[in-house]
C-alpha cells in the first residue's frame, strides 16, 4: 500500500481550503530535503563524537576536568 501525500492549500483573501494530492516535483523536493537533513545531522552527530573522543584521549593523557574545560 503506498501512502498518499496530500497538500493543503489555503486562499487568504476567501479562506477557502483546498487539499490535493502532492505532484511529482513536490515530492523530489520533500526527499532532497529529508536527505539534507539527514546530512546536517551526520554532521553534527560526527562532531559531538568527535569532540567526546578529544576530551577522553585529553583525559587519558592525565588532563583533569578543571585543565580540559580551561582550554
Amino acid at each position: 500500500m503506498t501512502e498518499t501525500l496530500n497538500l493543503l492549500q489555503v486562499n487568504a483573501e476567501t479562506g477557502e481550503e483546498t487539499i490535493r494530492p502532492l505532484n511529482e516535483d513536490e515530492l523530489i523536493e520533500i526527499e532532497k530535503q529529508k536527505a539534507e537533513s539527514l546530512a546536517r545531522q551526520a554532521e553534527a552527530d560526527a562532531k559531538v563524537a568527535a569532540r567526546e573522543n578529544a576530551l577522553a584521549k585529553l583525559s587519558a593523557l592525565g588532563l583533569t576536568q578543571e585543565e580540559i574545560d580551561a582550554l
